[in-house]
């Protein structure tokens, strides 16, 4: 009977308390377009400086494209993969090298490689500020994905020092 009781007040002080609600409003840091510009501007430049005719995409946290850069000799499919690789990234919250070596045919995650929009070869980065994700990088048009990758690194490696803002 005393369990009973005790279980019974138990019950009728967590119904008199409930949860903590989730505030209303969330707030977030985000890119400016300077900052995406420059970063996109710094992605270019590395791979030009490497011999590469890229396009460097540049999305914000959700995946939004805030800055397309198209170097004048780049194949007319790079603009679709770098943005591509940028939205998965950020979507994701992972670089899409990453991805790549999780979501191989036979592995438990190789079903997000049908999904529509996700461009699961190496070369998007995710940009990150504070500790929060702000948005994602992406290149296309190097030689193969690592390159890809190293010209998006060296474009968050030029502004990291305006990303603690």
């Amino acid at each position: 009977m005393l369990a009973r009781t005790l279980l019974a007040g138990t019950v009728l002080l967590m119904l008199a308390h409930p949860a903590t609600a989730q505030e209303p409003l969330a707030t977030y840091k985000s890119l400016s377009p300077e900052l995406a510009l420059d970063l996109a501007r710094a992605s270019l430049a590395d791979c030009r400086s490497r011999g590469y005719q890229v396009a460097v995409a540049v999305v914000d946290r959700f995946g939004g494209t805030q800055v397309i850069l198209l170097d004048r000799f780049a194949g007319a499919h790079t603009v679709s993969t770098a943005s591509g690789k940028a939205w998965t990234a950020a979507t994701f919250r992972t670089s899409t090298t990453e991805l790549n070596a999780v979501s191989q045919p036979g592995m438990m995650q190789a079903g997000i490689r049908n999904l529509p929009g996700t461009v699961i070869i190496g070369g998007g980065l995710i940009v990150e500020a504070g500790g929060s994700l702000v948005g994602a990088v992406g290149v296309s048009g190097a030689p193969g994905g690592d390159a890809d990758e190293a010209c998006a690194r060296a474009g968050i490696d030029a502004i990291r020092d305006k990303l603690e803002f």
